[in-house]
């Protein structure tokens, strides 16, 4: 299928789900990330969810990364350049929703993309290759290609891989793990 095509599919069954149907699948995707080999690292960056979407809750990942004493950065974003800057979360980080409902920090600490070592990625689907679907604006392929080579891409889907995404491009940046509720892939 196209990346066209895998939009309209999973947008649709996104909408399909409950809130307990969501709550649940990201219970499990955040149960399966511990089990990575990815905890090493200090500078984790992490999306949070637009409700309205209906995204993986990362609230739970979130616990996860406040447990480890990781430091966690959010992203605000510009939508006429089509980047993103990143901001360090703290107790005393304001966060607001955008005109997309994007949750993002008002103001705060910004940290430079080469000190982020990994990065949760939002997404639509994926397939057995890792390439990957998002909304179709590029804001993180034009984030993970100014990253470190070595930064970690973990996208996080409530769906099991595609067998292949038809029309990959070559600055389309794939992932090393995308996690689900049934499992983790490796790529």
């Amino acid at each position: 299928m196209t990346k066209a095509e895998l939009r309209k599919k999973y947008k649709a069954l996104r909408t399909g789900l409950s809130i307990d149907e969501i709550d649940e699948a990201s219970i499990s995707i955040a149960n399966n990330i511990i089990k990575l080999p990815i905890w090493e690292h200090s500078f984790y960056h992490i999306f949070l969810a637009i409700e309205e979407q209906k995204e993986v809750n990362t609230d739970y990942i979130l616990s996860i990364l406040s447990g480890k004493d990781k430091n966690v950065l959010i992203s605000k974003s510009d939508f006429e350049k089509g980047t993103m800057r990143h901001f360090l979360l703290t107790d005393g980080t304001k966060i607001k929703k955008n005109a997309y409902y994007i949750p993002e920090p008002l103001d705060g600490i910004e940290i430079s993309n080469d000190k982020i070592d990994v990065v949760f990625i939002p997404l639509l689907a994926f397939d057995k290759k890792g390439n990957r679907v998002g909304y179709g604006k590029g804001f993180y392929d034009r984030f993970l290609a100014d990253c470190k080579p070595e930064t970690l891409k973990i996208g996080l889907s409530f769906f099991e891989a595609e067998d292949e995404i038809n029309d990959v491009f070559d600055n389309d940046i794939g992932l090393d793990y995308c996690v689900t509720p049934e499992r983790d892939y490796t790529f």
